[in-house]
């Protein structure tokens, strides 16, 4: 076997070296060609591929005829975000079903229509008999988003409509797929964790019916099943803020690709999964929880602008963190004066700092946030401006939840699944073609070489 890996390895070696000499393009092409890569232009537009009803995201206005960055701003089916936020908190309620009702079916729902919606949701939370045994339990992976993505293809066998495309069974399979979730990136978790990698017991708690998605959460993953009121609260805000974001986000879009070809939902939604697994997408809250651990760790003085504001410039410079450059959590591919989300979720990451304790961190979080755009700004041509993300404070709050890192992408997913819900049901009822976009062949015709004239 040894021998077998290092023949193996050799050869890879120089597949690599052949591969790396014949299969880059020359990035003077894009511009050359008018290639927008990553479907945005130099200033953060992104290319019209499609029509939404579900989203929309806005970081620019036209003022007296000239375009101009302005705060941002994001709406679920035509409701500002921050009035649908400010509608729930009022009432002391979660916003959580509420918004994924509303992106569903584009409607805000009334008392008995959620009522009922969260009765739907609670009756399905549970997964099929002896599928933890059968298919989580059975080769747990490290990676759970991994884990996520065979644990939803896997829910195909169980489904005797799997390829029904109607719209009555993608709600269906949308609403079981959205009322699952929760158990199946925790029970994943619990059986690497606890039951391969420590060999303790592996503990299970059903899912409560009766309790929200952000409650369900935090009750499947303590092994006491207590949590705070305040805790269930800031989390089920993270869910309402992470739950949609417009088509052209990557995972949502691949949501849209990938549905317009006719698959069944569980092909959809696992490629989905495995678009936001990617560090550029929604693994970014784990580079702010590492970089703000260095962060702490080489800044001695937490109130120090000039300490924060030079170790913030070495980041920037390739000295410091992992040495790209970049100050996970600052910026956005739309955004530029500000991203609504953020703003949000800051009051109730402070709040739960105070409860926690942790108010020091808060205030450096706040210090980094404050001083990193202008640094930025100052080290670099900048096409757009930038400002703190969602993802700036939410690992900071999944930790004071005591949430583990291997979950901080589920949680995502938990509440993204409602938005790539809507998404596909969208895609299916009103496109008839699929998405094919078209890309540029660079390479020159050559004549076919017999292989004894190869060299």
């Amino acid at each position: 076997m040894k021998n077998i890996n290092a023949n193996l390895n050799s050869q890879i070696e120089k597949y690599t070296s052949i591969c790396l000499n014949n299969c880059k393009i020359d990035p003077e092409l894009n511009v050359k060609h008018k290639v927008f890569r990553g479907l945005r232009d130099l200033d953060g537009r992104g290319v019209l591929t499609g029509l939404t009803e579900i989203s929309d995201v806005i970081s620019r206005k036209t003022v007296d005829g000239k375009e101009i960055f302005c705060p941002g701003e994001l709406y679920y089916r035509g409701y500002d975000i921050r009035n649908i936020v400010d509608g729930f908190t009022s009432q002391n309620r979660f916003g959580f079903e509420e918004v994924t009702y509303l992106l569903l079916f584009g409607v805000l729902p009334n008392k008995e229509q959620l009522a009922d919606f969260n009765n739907t949701l609670g009756t399905l939370r549970a997964l099929p008999d002896n599928f933890v045994r059968d298919v989580i339990m059975k080769a747990p992976s490290s990676d759970l988003m991994n884990s996520l993505a065979r644990s939803v293809l896997t829910l195909y066998s169980y489904d005797s409509k799997a390829d029904d495309t109607s719209i009555p069974n993608l709600i269906k399979q949308s609403l079981q797929l959205i009322a699952r979730f929760p158990s199946l990136a925790v029970y994943g978790y619990n059986a690497h964790n606890y039951h391969r990698k420590k060999s303790e017991s592996f503990f299970i708690h059903e899912p409560k019916p009766e309790l929200s998605t952000a409650e369900n959460i935090l009750y499947l993953l303590r092994i006491d099943g207590n949590y705070t009121e305040l805790e269930a609260k800031v989390l089920d805000m993270a869910l309402v803020l992470h739950a949609e974001h417009g088509g052209g986000n990557n995972s949502t879009f691949t949501t849209h690709v990938v549905s317009s070809s006719g698959t069944d939902t569980y092909s959809a939604i696992a490629a989905a999964l495995g678009s936001l697994k990617g560090p550029k997408h929604g693994g970014a809250n784990l580079k702010v929880a590492a970089m703000f651990e260095d962060i702490k760790t080489n800044v001695k003085d937490w109130k120090d602008d000039d300490e924060i504001s030079d170790y913030i410039n070495k980041i920037v410079n390739k000295q410091a963190f992992d040495k790209t450059g970049l100050v996970y959590g600052i910026g956005h591919a739309i955004y530029s004066v500000s991203d609504p989300r953020a703003q949000i979720f800051k009051s109730y990451v402070e709040r739960l700092s105070a409860a926690k304790g942790l108010c020091d961190e808060f205030s450096l979080y706040s210090k980094v946030e404050e001083l990193a755009p202008r640094l930025i700004a100052k080290q670099r041509k900048m096409y757009k401006g930038v400002s703190a993300n969602i993802d700036f404070y939410s690992g900071f709050v999944y930790d004071m939840l005591g949430l583990p890192h291997e979950l901080f992408t589920p949680i995502f997913a938990i509440a993204r699944i409602s938005g790539w819900s809507a998404h596909r049901i969208e895609e299916i009822l009103n496109a008839g073609k699929i998405i094919r976009p078209a890309y540029m062949a660079v390479e020159p015709h050559r004549d076919y070489i017999p292989l004894e004239n190869r060299k």
